[in-house]
């Protein structure tokens, strides 16, 4: 491959505690949805891969769910795709919520932000802060002892405070991701926009939709799996499990006269409509699979591996 070949190119993880908004962030980069959304905590499950593009970059960002303390093997498996990308990067983009309820007024970074800071500095992977929803935050001043907190670690090469949400100084971050990434060739064609499958985003849409739609325990002892999927020349039919851990859950899941599942069914095709472009069939069926999310065999059986 010759020197002309060659632009800037390289992986960067996106890392950071749950909700403080890596999947936002992402989605406003690449002008599309390629990472579900909530307002719940620990919605990313597994490391999402999407390919960023322009004439001379590309960036292969790795989405992953957030850092926290787990509980179960679902907990277990999801800091280890976190952890696990980090050491995949090229950079590591650490993400910060400056509007943390965890934070004391006007103090610099939680005990679960320093245990992140720890690892990240034992890695000795280039890193970059984000103090993202900064627009939470008046008046600004109080933004100064979190940054002075990132600076003080020693390792982060630089800190840009932004607001994801609404794209707030989101084009500066990425001129301090560019500017450190090395000299390769694209590492994937220049329209890939994933490597995942068309058939895993539709099931992380119905998944978002149950995510937005139900409470308490329910959203986090769910998994969805595609049966079938079948791509015909003018209309996708797809078939879909939803999997979760009690009759109770079911019970929600379905709702009063299957009036929760069919809300459920017809937000989720509304969605994968506008993804595939095509228009799409959509049929759910509720399975109840105990502990699933507690064990090794029903992580796999759900597709996390």
């Amino acid at each position: 491959m010759t020197e002309k070949n060659k632009i800037k190119c390289g992986y960067v993880t996106l890392a950071g505690r749950p909700n403080v908004g890596k999947s936002t962030l992402l989605n406003h980069i690449m002008k599309q949805k390629v990472s579900i959304v909530t307002h719940k905590p620990q919605t990313t499950r597994d490391r999402i891969l999407a390919i960023y593009n322009d004439a001379d970059t590309q960036i292969v960002f790795l989405d992953t769910p957030g850092i926290h303390r787990p509980v179960g093997a679902l907990g277990h498996h999801m800091n280890d795709a976190a952890h696990n990308a980090i050491l995949e990067a090229d950079l590591c983009l650490w993400i910060i919520d400056a509007a943390c309820k965890h934070r004391e007024v006007d103090a610099g970074l939680t005990p679960a932000e320093m245990a992140i800071a720890d690892r990240l500095k034992q890695t000795k992977i280039k890193t970059v802060v984000a103090i993202n929803k900064v627009d939470l935050i008046k008046p600004k001043k109080r933004l100064l002892p979190i940054m002075q907190a990132v600076v003080a670690l020693g390792f982060v090469e630089t800190v840009v405070p932004i607001a994801a949400l609404n794209g707030d100084a989101t084009d500066t971050l990425m001129a301090e991701i560019i500017t450190r990434l090395p000299q390769n060739p694209r590492l994937f064609p220049q329209d890939m926009l994933s490597d995942k499958a068309d058939r895993f985003f539709v099931s992380e849409l119905v998944r978002e939709v149950i995510l937005n739609v139900t409470h308490r325990e329910v959203p986090y002892k769910t998994a969805v799996v595609i049966d079938s999927y079948k791509q015909m020349r003018r209309q996708c039919e797809i078939f879909a499990s939803i999997h979760v851990e009690t009759n109770g859950q079911k019970g929600i899941i379905i709702g009063k006269g299957g009036e929760m599942l069919g809300q459920i069914r017809e937000t989720a095709r509304a969605e994968a409509e506008e993804m595939l472009g095509c228009p799409v069939t959509l049929k759910l069926h509720v399975n109840v699979s105990p502990d699933w999310s507690t064990n090794p065999a029903g992580l796999k059986k759900m597709g996390y591996e």
